[in-house]
């Protein structure tokens, strides 16, 4: 089995960590492929020596035969990974170096029982839908699609926006507010939660689109089929605004004309047998949980 290995960044004490990750995978005789930045960082800490190792820079070069793409880091991290992969079908399995966790679920304590669950073959593949962005100039340097999220936001003023938005061609809403974004249910639990918006199944065939601090409180989140293509028209006092994909940012202007729709093309979550969406969400939100205590 071939397994590529991304980390974007780790800190000191993360290194003990990232050690017996890579020698349980050496120890069960997988072979890897390194990310190149992470490996010129990790080299001096392998607790085995790699005569020539395997490296990659990006989707381009990464092997098109990988059978598994580890993100070792945050959710964040995973959803670098997904620029990587594309419509390769490489699955994606995220090990939660970070914080929350959401998508990066399995915790540094259960990866040996991870790793042991992939060699067995005994885990789920999650297909994951991702959301397009058609827009009249080119964005996000080939890769217009994300795996969370799109937003549109005010840049350079704190002035509220108005952005009209439409499905399907047939107007829906003009919301003023700081900005907008329209979620796949992957993207439910992200940004689009902390906004107001609901949480939505992973299998559910929908988008969220949810406004940032609107200006209407009775204008609330909306979850729309995902066969529907939504297009906006942006008008602010400033002349530049942001508009993102998952993490990456592009600046844009009034006048070029965005609309998103579902990705003709999916990205596979690995997930080990013993874990599911209901008991992530129960670990991370604390449902069911007294905090008081």
């Amino acid at each position: 089995m071939l397994v590529a290995l991304y980390n974007r960044t780790f800190e000191e004490e993360d290194i003990p960590v990232l050690q017996r990750i890579l020698k349980m995978l050496y120890d069960h005789k997988l072979h890897m492929v390194f990310y190149k930045e992470f490996y010129d960082r990790i080299q001096p800490y392998l607790p085995f020596q790699l005569d020539t190792p395997r490296l990659f820079t990006g989707k381009l070069d990464l092997p098109m035969h990988t059978d598994m793409l580890f993100s070792l880091g945050g959710d964040g991290t995973m959803l670098d990974t997904v620029t990587f992969v594309g419509d390769s079908n490489i699955p994606i399995i995220g090990i939660n170096l970070g914080r929350l966790g959401f998508l990066a679920a399995i915790p540094e304590e259960e990866v040996e029982a991870a790793i042991v669950s992939l060699v067995r073959g005994s885990y789920t593949l999650e297909k994951r839908t991702l959301i397009h962005l058609d827009s009249s100039v080119p964005l996000f340097d080939g890769s217009p699609f994300a795996l969370n999220e799109f937003t549109i936001h005010r840049k350079d003023s704190s002035s509220m926006i108005k952005i009209h938005t439409y499905l399907n061609g047939e107007f829906l809403n003009t919301y003023w507010a700081d900005g907008l974004v329209v979620a796949t249910p992957t993207g439910s639990t992200g940004y689009s939660l902390s906004t107001g918006g609901p949480v939505v199944f992973p299998q559910t065939s929908s988008f969220v689109i949810t406004p940032v601090a609107p200006h209407n409180l009775n204008t609330r989140p909306i979850v729309v089929p995902d066969d529907n293509v939504i297009s906006f028209e942006v008008e602010g006092r400033a002349e530049q605004f942001l508009c993102t994909m998952d993490s990456r940012t592009e600046t844009i202007t009034s006048s070029i004309q965005l609309a998103v729709k579902k990705e003709n093309f999916t990205i596979s979550l690995v997930r080990p047998d013993e874990h599911n969406f209901l008991k992530t969400i129960r670990q991370k939100l604390y449902w069911g949980i007294d905090r008081r205590n």
